[in-house]
């Protein structure tokens, strides 16, 4: 049997194909040649998950408690809420933008268990509460940048990743910090089926250097638009590291592991070449398959109103961040 590449972020079906017939669609994603050679019971039931209109909507956010440092607060005109939470990557939910929003709204998010342990002195479990009040949240408003070249900008809420850690006590054997989505396959169609998500490895997993968790910026986030974050954007907690591509920004967190090596990252594990570990923003150094130069900016318009623009060194971030990679090759360490 041929042998069937694993998809890649790239792979994603592009708006206008949504619409498309149930077969154009499959034969977009990469799928058509595979789907036929199913059995019909399994060619059936993809083919229906395209459907789209026989499952729960997610429920709506509930309004949280937050401040607005001034630090953290930006004039860039913000994306609307309606395309932050109805555009975006979630391959456990199928890999069109819009999949995400039509599909997790049946993922249980509460009760929900975030472990903190590995190379730690003193190991932590939050639960769903303590995920909302065991820190003060914050409003922060973050440019986001995609590795397919598209942008936006976002107000998250959340708390710094550096103050979960800070209690945990990291030890002294610490250097880097791994993290794991929830596994649940009956919730996360594609956990289940490699044609809904993508071909990757479930569950997905990411990791930072420990410098990079501790660095200020980097959020723990449980909020966007000043409500809880919806099924499709992670909830109830996810990463937010503003200068890295987007896929770094791992969804549904139930682990966080402090450990002595390098953790494996899914997109990493997937395309070595595509995809690596450090995944910076970077506009001298283009992908594969397209270039890193500009980004297409996810505004106010129509999907015709398409507006780009310079990208910048670590999604203009480069001032706060750039001291963590002195000496280090960003080509060779991308």
């Amino acid at each position: 049997m041929k042998k069937i590449r694993p998809f890649t972020e790239a792979d994603v079906t592009a708006e206008s194909a949504f619409f498309m017939q149930r077969r154009q669609v499959l034969k977009t994603l990469g799928i058509g040649a595979a789907a036929l050679s199913l059995p019909t019971a399994a060619h059936a039931d993809l083919l229906g998950w395209f459907k789209g209109n026989d499952r729960s909507p997610a429920p709506p956010g509930k309004p949280l408690e937050f401040s607005k440092p001034a630090a953290w607060q930006s004039p860039l005109p913000q994306t609307p809420e309606a395309k932050v939470i109805g555009y975006n990557n979630f391959y456990e939910f199928g890999l069109d933008k819009a999949d995400p929003a039509a599909n997790a709204g049946s993922m249980k998010t509460d009760p929900w268990t975030l472990k903190i342990g590995g190379e730690v002195a003193k190991p932590l479990t939050l639960d769903h509460d303590d995920l909302f009040n065991r820190f003060p949240l914050e409003e922060r408003i973050y440019r986001m940048r995609c590795v397919e070249a598209w942008s936006m900008v976002v107000p998250w809420i959340g708390f710094p990743l550096q103050k979960l850690l800070a209690l945990a006590e990291p030890t002294g054997s610490a250097k880097y910090v791994a993290f794991e989505t929830r596994y649940a396959p009956e919730e996360m169609p594609g956990q289940k089926d490699r044609f809904i998500g993508g071909g990757l490895q479930y569950p997905y997993v990411e990791g930072l250097r420990l410098d990079e968790a501790m660095h200020p910026l980097t959020l723990l986030t449980v909020g966007v638009y000043g409500k809880t974050l919806p099924p499709q954007n992670g909830a109830p907690v996810r990463l937010t590291v503003p200068w890295k591509y987007g896929f770094k920004g791992i969804k549904s967190i139930v682990s966080i592991t402090l450990t002595r090596e390098r953790p494996p990252t899914t997109w990493h594990l997937s395309a070595p070449d595509e995809y690596g570990f450090y995944a910076n923003v970077n506009p001298h150094v283009d992908h594969p398959r397209w270039s890193q130069a500009s980004e297409r900016v996810i505004g106010a318009g129509g999907i015709l109103d398409v507006q780009r623009q310079p990208t910048l060194l670590f999604n203009g971030y480069a001032d706060e961040v750039a001291s963590l990679y002195h000496g280090l090759d960003l080509r060779e360490n991308f």
